[in-house]
């Protein structure tokens, strides 16, 4: 696991923005494309790279298949006052430990979450999320520009 410090340009001061995503989010592009589209996530994550640049932050990128990993990342965002854009996959309707952990970027620098699809146009148990109610902004539906999105909200508070 590479710090999160890392990313950040010391010498610049330059705002960091974590971007997480969640379990099968690596997966963009091959696995059902029918709802998710064809774009990759290598794809969001440059577009999101060039959007930083102009936007005068920097973005980093994480992608994990364990919510454990998601959560030791958040905590470091926390640590570091980092804002948060998550697409958290299928933990948005099952994990209360993501919940606790995005609580402390909640009380703090704010996240907002990302899905590509309307998941509330889809299986009923979709619909929940433990985590909306504390995000700062919610975007769905809105394919992977969803991202951007996001990113363009968080560059206004920093």
């Amino acid at each position: 696991m590479t710090s999160l410090r890392a990313a950040t340009d010391a010498t610049t001061a330059i705002p960091t923005v974590l971007v997480l995503n969640g379990p099968n989010l690596d997966r963009l592009g091959k696995r059902q494309p029918e709802v998710y589209g064809a774009t990759t996530l290598a794809d969001v994550e440059s577009e999101l790279r060039t959007l930083a640049k102009e936007l005068g932050v920097v973005v980093d990128c994480r992608q994990s298949n364990y919510e454990g990993q998601l959560i030791e990342w958040v905590h470091e965002a926390a640590d570091y006052g980092w804002p948060v854009i998550i697409n958290p996959g299928g933990l948005t309707h099952t994990s209360v430990a993501l919940r606790d952990a995005l609580a402390e970027i909640a009380d703090g620098a704010g996240f907002h979450e990302v899905h590509i699809s309307n998941i509330h146009a889809r299986e009923e148990f979709r619909h929940h999320s433990y985590l909306s109610a504390l995000a700062a902004g919610v975007i769905v539906g809105c394919g992977t520009d969803g991202y951007s999105m996001a990113l363009r909200r968080v560059s206004t508070t920093l």
